[in-house]
């Protein structure tokens, strides 16, 4: 009976509610007697609060209180060690510097909050923020990088040690070398939605928010850790979430901040920042310098890589993420070392995003591998080839699945990649410089922990329901279309309900590791509905009696013979006949030990076309083309979509994005979007999707691996290849702005 299914495209189940307003997000739910909040950001990077006049804000109309370090209320769960639950969803290392929202006269970082201004409507809020002053002993702000490399220090994380295959200086033995320094800037989240909580006591000791958050789980546990209460008692619903991009990864200080006035004032509270906060409150990626040691033979094999990365992070908090993790396994080399370090600042923390350190580490390690093929005269594709490797050779064993040798052709059949040229700057059209370039991403699969449930209705309707956060992907569709495989009820007759705490826990969504995990539970539970509709249609006296399992098919909300297909039952008819109202069934999902003996891995290969105009410097992607190697296709339109999102995000991580910082002052200069360039249509050609669609054998049983961060990742690099094939000019620095291409050429 079972059957590997290749999935229609079907549309969003939620999208015609997100189109016309239907659909619900945190700062769209009003409340009885609800008050707003507005955080005043402190005007320096460093220093102290010497003076903090509230006077005329707490006397503006409407206001109901002003909270700073003078009054603000207690946090129980903040009296741990710093680096608990209450902080977010994972310890944090201990650092020398301890953040408390609003509970000490230090500024660690420009724009900390200093203030939490309440009233009884937003605008007056906002008003009365404005009336806020403060004045400081201010101190030298540290806000850069490349000025305190030598500070970095080696991370406290387990996975973040130094690695060693062979010999750590065995690319310098090699007769063809290369060495190259890459830099990632700041770039900033900034998704539609801005971030914000409403936190509504309903008891003592009883919580109800709204929250954007990628895991209402997490956010329950995370409250109830900080104000000591008994999970159960707090209730977190985000069935909608306008973009998560990483900021929702865990529970910001703001936001426990005002669930703790919420209760100090006895009343509903609604935080939404503005968007230049989105700059300094919700994480980022973090600025980053990497350099490639890099050393081959004159057949184009590898003999060593070195790869060293060193990234900022907090003064009050260590955050690290995989930058370099890629360059261990990606190909086959004997010499093979990583160096990963972070360099306290004084900045608010990072946060993963968009692809997280792997999209930075794989800018890099891209980049120099089109650069040796360029110095070994080969094809970008040809290199990788004679590098490729069917184990994993950082862990010595097999991948679950990988058919990236079918993604190279495959893209390169699309892109038109036999047009291009080895030699830079070769091809022109009209004005402008023509170039391919190409590079290859991964990501690990995951398969986490999850529960579900599936409730089959003698109407014939189906409700799947889990806590997880659909942040935007299609997640909702992808369960609709895995509960549809496997009992075969009509589309239109599944509903998925998500995003509560009230219902199976599931896992934040994060780590394109939701349809795996979440969507093996949905699998579960409905398989075991369908074993019972079995047994009660084959039992004696049954519809079906006598018949077995494998010669019986699911669909169109029928049971059948298979080859005899007028010999069926519909199972709204079988419930009713054995007096079921409705087949309840629950699961909770995992992967076994068997997970463990295989590296698991989703790829892409992304390819574009850029044209350069070598008068202004400017670069268009004219054409991409993304292949995905990620197991099974569940849902292929939505598949398709993250597809397209990660290359509009690639796009802007490779031409556009970049915070500025002015070093004097430790402030952001360019806090809007205005002047931090998101790339947007003009930006963003046609965009052709592949998906090699073959079931992983080993993760899941559906066969799907993730999909969300591969989409982006590697991106940058194919950018900033096809530049070089254009130019024969290599930019190392992200952005790949106009002005670092005409300094290139001039």
């Amino acid at each position: 009976m079972e059957k590997q299914l290749t999935n229609p495209p079907i549309d969003r189940v939620d999208g015609r509610m997100k189109v016309t307003g239907a659909a619900q997000y945190f700062a769209d739910f009003e409340l009885p007697n609800m008050a707003y909040c507005v955080l005043v950001g402190s005007e320096i990077g460093r220093g102290t609060i010497t003076n903090l006049d509230t006077k005329k804000a707490q006397g503006a109309p409407g206001v109901l209180g002003v909270f700073t370090h003078q009054n603000m209320p207690p946090i129980p769960g903040w009296d741990a060690p710093v680096g608990g639950e209450a902080d977010g969803p994972a310890p944090k290392p201990k650092t020398e510097e301890t953040y408390r929202i609003l509970s000490s006269p230090k500024i660690l970082f420009d724009g900390q909050p200093i203030a939490l201004v309440v009233a009884d409507s937003f605008e007056r809020a906002t008003y009365a923020a404005s009336l806020v002053k403060a004045t400081y002993a201010k101190q030298t702000a540290r806000t850069e990088v490349e000025k305190h490399l030598a500070d970095g220090i080696a991370p406290g994380r387990p996975g973040s040690s130094d690695y060693l295959r062979g010999k750590a200086d065995g690319y310098q033995s090699a007769p063809v070398t290369l060495e190259a320094n890459y830099t990632i800037p700041i770039e900033v989240h900034n998704p539609m939605e801005l971030h914000g909580i409403l936190a509504h006591w309903t008891g003592t000791d009883t919580l109800m928010l709204y929250a954007k958050t990628q895991g209402v789980n997490a956010t329950q546990q995370a409250m109830a850790q900080a104000f000591k209460i008994d999970p159960k008692k707090v209730h977190v619903h985000t069935e909608f979430m306008g973009g998560g991009f990483g900021m929702g990864l865990r529970t910001w200080p703001q936001e426990t901040a005002v669930v703790a006035v919420a209760r100090k004032i006895g009343r509903p509270l609604k935080l939404v920042v503005t968007r230049s906060q989105m700059f300094t409150l919700v994480g980022h990626r973090p600025y980053t310098v990497q350099t490639i040691n890099m050393g081959a033979d004159t057949n184009g094999k590898l003999i060593g890589i070195a790869h060293a990365a060193t990234a900022e992070t907090a003064s009050y908090e260590d955050f690290t993420e995989a930058t370099v993790n890629m360059t261990k396994f990606m190909y086959d080399c004997p010499n093979v070392s990583t160096r990963y370090r972070i360099v306290r600042l004084d900045r608010s923390v990072p946060i993963w995003m968009r692809g997280p350190g792997e999209a930075t580490g794989a800018f890099a390690l891209e980049s120099a591998m089109d650069e040796m093929a360029h110095k070994l005269n080969l094809d970008p594709i040809e290199f990788r080839l004679r590098n490729y490797t069917e184990t994993d050779p950082e862990h010595n064993r097999p991948y679950s699945s990988k058919h990236l040798r079918e993604a190279y052709q495959r893209g390169a059949e699309a892109i038109g990649w036999n047009k291009r040229t080895n030699e830079p700057g070769s091809q022109r059209d009209g004005d402008w410089l023509i170039g391919y370039g190409m590079s290859t991403g991964t990501f690990n699969a995951f398969r986490w922990e999850a529960s579900a449930r599936a409730l089959l209705k003698a109407d014939g309707s189906l409700t799947i329901q889990s806590a997880v956060t659909d942040i935007g992907p299609g997640t909702g569709t992808a369960l609709t279309m895995i509960a549809h495989n496997v009992l075969g009820v009509p589309l239109n007759q599944i509903k998925v309900e998500y995003g509560d705490t009230s219902l199976p826990k599931a896992p934040t969504q994060g780590g394109s590791a939701i349809v795996s995990a979440v969507g093996s539970a949905v699998f579960d539970a409905c398989t075991t509905i369908k074993k019972q509709l079995i047994e009660l249609a084959t039992k004696a006296g049954g519809p079906l009696a006598g018949r077995q399992d494998d010669e019986l098919a699911i669909a169109d909300g029928m049971l059948s013979v298979e080859k005899e297909p007028r010999r069926k039952v519909a199972l709204s008819d079988l419930l009713r006949a054995n007096n079921l109202t409705v087949i309840d069934k629950s699961a909770d999902s995992k992967g076994g030990p068997e997970l463990g003996k295989y590296s698991m891995y989703s790829f892409s290969v992304h390819f574009v076309q850029v044209r350069v105009n070598p008068l202004t410097g400017v670069v268009r992607v004219a054409k991409a083309v993304s292949v995905a190697d990620s197991g099974r296709i569940v849902s292929p339109k939505t598949a398709a979509s993250q597809m397209i999102g990660g290359v509009a995000g690639g796009i802007g991580m490779a031409l556009t994005e970049e915070a500025l910082i002015d070093h004097r002052f430790g402030r952001f200069v360019n806090n809007n979007l205005g002047d931090y360039h998101v790339a947007v249509h003009a930006d963003v050609p046609a965009i052709e999707t592949i998906m090699i669609d073959k079931p992983d054998p080993i993760i899941n049983p559906m066969g799907a691996k993730g999909m969300g961060e591969i989409a982006l990742i590697g991106f940058a690099g194919a950018v900033a290849n096809a530049v070089f094939n254009a130019t024969g000019q290599r930019v190392r620095d992200l952005p790949i702005t106009p002005d670092k291409v005409m300094q290139k050429l001039a």
